[in-house]
């Protein structure tokens, strides 16, 4: 717990965050410090104010950027200047070294209760004291930027877990520690004040007695708060601005920013990001783990360099003691050269567990940190600062290069050489990942291996739990297997060659493609007269000829269903819907439909498309039969129930990864078919 310590102080005062607020940034600050460390700017379109703007101060409104000055002396944290109110008020420092500039207006004047933003001036702005970015308030000032509402509940059990025992609350001099909580009362006892001021009897028995620390926790458990959106503050904060990744209310989206902007259910969000920051969290434990174990090693190459270099020692010495009266002097400096040799690569290693021990505090403290947020149940407080956490754990990593080369290449030197097999690789969790049904993996030798490696042999099952086989041989680190099975998981290994043989695996990493099939239209493959928008899921053609465009994923087994709507449609030419080069598809017009295999029409029936119109695609390997829905209605009977997998369209719209439809029973999967 102490680790995190640090997430939870604010930059400027260097305090326990009070109150803080959310830049724009991402970063944290303290809503008592932002307003000291406000910096008013003059009107951009008035020379007077440009002009009065220069007698006060040595920087130009317009470099805002350029008040920030890193200096050593301020403790890491730059320096700010610029525009204040008054030139004769100076400026004063925060305990981290940050220029902190007293409000522009005399503090009584305007009173304001406890918790609340001071008005600021217009054309005020203020700097991030950690990332120095520079931002410009609008008409709401300080109001304008979000409660961390989070960080200040993480902030709070932090310090309840730091103070002292519990006393009793009733006794007349010096409270001794209390044993009892009455959760009704809410009040602390002793024995003595529980049996004078709390009998057993009367209204008093039906009361519950608890221990200290669960009447603790009981006291900071508290009901999540409803945050209330910035711009309008009578409305609740209920769904999710995806483009902004902001929360949002309902009037923002009927008269605000976001009404054109995708959004989803502020639920659903939390969940989500949960999951991620939790899967990055796992990644992260890996490369902590990982490192405790390279500072493991440093410490024991401590040991080996030390013990080699007295071995070395003795060697030389023995040999020119040997030697004439002449190699007398070349002793001494060749010992010289050791002995100075020995101290650097003493110190590069030292240098190099003090580094990762440093590394190693703040990532335990951001882990920490992450775990008390990921226990929030505030969606919308969540999701403010999910997305600056997620980067931050992601972008954290190691620097686990210890350069020996040089000192193994002394040692090896003292003996006869003998080649090695390589050692177990290292799979680089963080870069390893699945998308659809391909995986990529990527992997490394270990830092202290110095055997010489000519290639590597990936090796994966097939899915459902089978013998290993080899994907990949060669001397790439990095592989990216396609044409794998969907929602299926596989286990992953490694191994590195040279002329002396096969070195050992690595562990074995087990990898889920996706459950359900994501992709778009193929543009390398579609026709010049195919125009492609929205992320290649919406293709438009104008063309009278028959264009073909297709999607960039092939499927071998399990159940798959998407949809297409028609953006627009004239009723000439009559597309088609289907998959495969072989044009299993269904034909439509805006009355009927047929179903179309190698120019042969069959099953005619009624009922067509217009603008607006949805056409499904239900294919089912495990039955080998593919079905066409229009407007959520099966269409005909089943279209092919022997199939070998193309899309024929005008101007519509791809989307894939949805679920079944309720009216289809899926059968059990065939473990002998496999389609493409």
């Amino acid at each position: 717990m102490e680790e995190m310590e640090e997430e939870l102080k604010c930059p400027v005062c260097g305090s326990f965050y009070r109150e803080p607020i959310i830049l724009p940034c991402s970063h944290n600050i303290c809503s008592a410090c932002a307003r000291n460390i406000l910096v008013q700017t003059p009107d951009a379109e008035s020379p007077q104010s440009r002009a009065s703007g220069s007698a006060v101060s040595d920087y130009d409104y317009l470099d805002l950027d350029k008040m920030s000055l890193y200096s050593e002396a301020d403790s890491g944290y730059g320096s700010y200047g610029g525009f204040v109110s008054a030139p004769t008020t100076p400026c004063q420092k925060s305990p981290n070294g940050v220029r902190v500039f007293p409000p522009a207006a005399p503090q009584h004047l305007m009173p304001h209760p406890p918790g609340a933003l001071t008005p600021v001036p217009r054309n005020s702005c203020i700097t991030c004291p950690q990332c120095h970015r520079s931002l410009t308030l609008d008409e709401r000032g300080l109001r304008g930027f979000p409660r961390n509402r989070v960080l200040e509940a993480v902030v709070e059990r932090y310090q309840q877990s730091k103070a002292a025992a519990l006393r009793c609350q009733l006794c007349e001099k010096t409270p001794t520690e209390a044993t009892v909580m009455c959760e009704q009362c809410d009040v602390f006892y002793c024995d003595p004040c529980r049996l004078r001021c709390h009998p057993p009897r009367g209204p008093l028995a039906k009361h519950r007695l608890v221990p200290p620390a669960q009447g603790r926790i009981s006291r900071r458990t508290s009901p999540r708060k409803i945050s209330t959106c910035t711009e309008h503050e009578l409305e609740n904060l209920s769904m999710y601005c995806v483009q902004c990744k902001t929360p949002v209310c309902y009037q923002c989206l009927e008269e605000g920013k976001h009404g054109t902007h995708e959004v989803k259910a502020l639920g659903a969000m939390w969940k989500l990001h949960k999951g991620q920051l939790s899967q990055a969290l796992n990644g992260l434990s890996d490369r902590a783990t990982e490192a405790k174990e390279f500072l493991v090693q440093l410490r024991n190459m401590v040991q080996h360099i030390q013990e080699n270099g007295v071995e070395f020692e003795a060697c030389l010495v023995a040999q020119c003691d040997a030697l004439i009266d002449a190699l007398n002097r070349r002793k001494a400096q060749l010992l010289a050269r050791v002995n100075k040799e020995h101290e650097h690569k003493l110190k590069v290693v030292r240098d190099q567990i003090s580094h990762c021990t440093v590394k190693l505090r703040q990532t335990t403290g951001l882990m920490e940190y992450c775990l008390e947020v990921i226990k929030e149940n505030d969606p919308s407080g969540f999701l403010q600062i999910s997305d600056a956490l997620i980067r931050r754990v992601m972008s954290s990593d190691f620097d686990l290069t210890l350069d020996s080369g040089p000192l193994l290449q002394t040692i090896h030197q003292l003996d006869f050489v003998q080649m090695k097999v390589p050692a177990a690789p290292m799979l680089q969790l963080e870069e390893c990942c699945t998308q659809n049904n391909s995986a990529t993996l990527s992997w490394k030798q270990p830092p202290l291996s110095t055997v010489a490696v000519e290639g590597y042999i990936l090796e994966l099952d097939d899915g459902s739990g089978g013998p290993f086989r080899e994907v990949y041989v060669g001397p790439e680190s990095i592989c990216t297997v396609d044409g794998l099975h969907f929602n299926s998981t596989y286990k992953s290994r490694v191994k590195a060659f040279n002329g002396s043989g096969v070195g050992q695996y690595s562990k074995t990493l087990l990898m889920h493609t996706s459950e359900v099939a994501w992709f778009t239209f193929d543009p390398v493959s579609a026709h010049p007269d195919i125009m492609f928008s929205n992320d290649n899921l919406t293709v438009t053609c104008n063309s009278y000829d028959d264009r073909v465009v297709m999607g960039n994923t092939a499927f071998s087994r399990g159940v798959h269903y998407w949809e297409i709507t028609l953006d627009r449609y004239d009723n000439h030419p009559d597309p088609a819907f289907g998959i495969d080069d072989k044009a299993w598809a269904m034909y439509v017009d805006n009355n009927r439909s047929w179903f179309m295999h190698n120019n042969s029409h069959t099953n005619r029936t009624d009922g067509g498309i217009t603008k607006g119109s949805t056409i499904g695609v239900l294919l089912d390997f495990s039955r080998g039969i593919l079905i066409f829905l229009l407007n959520d209605e099966q269409q005909g009977p089943v279209a092919f129930d022997n199939l070998e997998g193309r899309i024929i369209l005008r101007s519509v719209t791809l989307h894939t990864g949805l679920p079944i439809p309720d009216f289809y029973t899926p059968g059990e999967p065939d473990p002998t078919g496999s389609m493409c």
